[in-house]
């Protein structure tokens, strides 16, 4: 295939390049004057992580850091233990780090780069469906607290990111339906030809070698570029638009199922869930028709993706939801649908629809 660029702009411009084989283009994005690299890299990648490293070694010196497999990695701990590496280095402002990995290394990566100096280049190379329509574009990097997910963070945009298709191709396949949910999140909220190619084949839409998921990668991204470009720090949409927050539709349930699971339930499984409560609930406060809210459920499942939980009771849930970023004071604030592909906030719903809510996503629960 034929790799495709595409931009994002604003204040710190670069592109996202979608293609096969991809390393050779890292020196490019990175730059003559970057001299030291720090690969920052999921540890048990290290075969798959061979290219990029051997492309890396021709022009810079490079320092390889392997890190934790999953949320393990996004902890003050490790990144402090990157910092004392890239210290002991000496590594410079005009120095850069790559990442390679899932969402977990990318947004751990980042964080590193954005605290180190107050911000060094990096550039992302995204290893998982999840990682490269999700974490690697926008900007957004963070680590997780006691008290939640992504609580402590930074907005440090990437010089560049290579989402290389080649790597889904080891990409176990539960990892690759986890993603999915993160794709299938992005119909619903703004472009529902997603959906159209998910619901027409959903064994196609989840093959690595075919045609229609370098498509929906595409697509998914496409959706975060035209959302972050709009509203990179979440200050908020035109015309009653959530902004960014549009990007969290879901996540609000879905970040208190993680924390209720100990971070150990798949991002993208998550979000699922997270989508078809919230599609219940907007249908409950009004806002959203019987279909569409249906439609949730069918099109998740379609592809493998859970849709119920009931490993959490609802109390344990609320406290999780009360903590998310979108919360303003006690009010629990919800990126809601208006109808497909019309996003809007929810602001302080009812706690019998909240509980309602959930009752429904339990239901089904195995």
């Amino acid at each position: 295939m034929t790799d495709t660029v595409l931009h994002v702009g604003g204040a710190s411009p670069y592109d996202v390049v979608v293609g096969r084989r991809l390393a050779e283009r890292l020196p490019g994005i990175l730059g003559s004057s970057v001299q030291r690299v720090a690969f920052l890299h999921a540890a048990e990648l290290d075969e798959l992580a061979g290219p990029v490293l051997d492309v890396l070694r021709r022009e810079y010196d490079v320092l390889a850091l392997g890190l934790p497999a999953g949320e393990a990695t996004k902890s003050a701990e490790v990144a402090a233990q990157c910092w004392d590496a890239l210290g002991e280095a000496g590594f410079t402002r005009s120095d850069a780090v790559v990442t390679f990995g899932g969402g977990a290394t990318t947004d751990l990566g980042g964080f590193v780069a954005a605290t180190w100096l107050r911000g060094v280049r990096v550039v992302h190379v995204p290893t998982t469906l999840l990682a490269m329509v999700d974490a690697a574009v926008g900007g957004k990097t963070g680590i997780n607290t006691a008290a939640g997910k992504n609580l402590v963070g930074s907005f440090h945009e990437p010089a560049g990111v290579l989402v290389d298709l080649d790597t889904l191709l080891t990409l176990p396949r539960a990892e690759l339906v986890a993603g999915m949910g993160e794709v299938i999140k992005c119909g619903f909220i703004a472009d529902p030809v997603i959906l159209d190619l998910v619901e027409a084949d959903p064994e196609a839409a989840t093959d690595p070698a075919g045609q229609v998921l370098p498509d929906l990668v595409e697509r998914a991204i496409r959706v975060k570029i035209d959302v972050v470009v709009a509203d990179l720090k979440e200050a908020g949409g035109a015309d009653g638009h959530p902004g960014r927050e549009v990007l969290n539709y879901g996540h609000t349930m879905a970040h208190a199922i993680e924390r209720a699971e100990g971070y150990t339930m798949r991002h993208g499984e998550a979000v699922a869930i997270g989508c078809c409560y919230v599609a219940e609930l907007a249908r409950l406060e009004g806002h959203l028709d019987d279909r569409t809210a249906a439609r949730h459920a069918t099109t998740f499942a379609a592809v493998g993706l859970p849709t119920s939980y009931a490993g959490a009771d609802f109390d344990a849930l609320l406290a999780g939801m009360r903590v998310d970023k979108k919360s303003r004071g006690n009010t629990l604030r919800f990126v809601v649908l208006d109808g497909l592909a019309k996003p809007a906030v929810l602001s302080g719903p009812s706690e019998a629809n909240l509980r309602a809510s959930y009752d429904r996503m339990t239901g089904g629960a195995a």
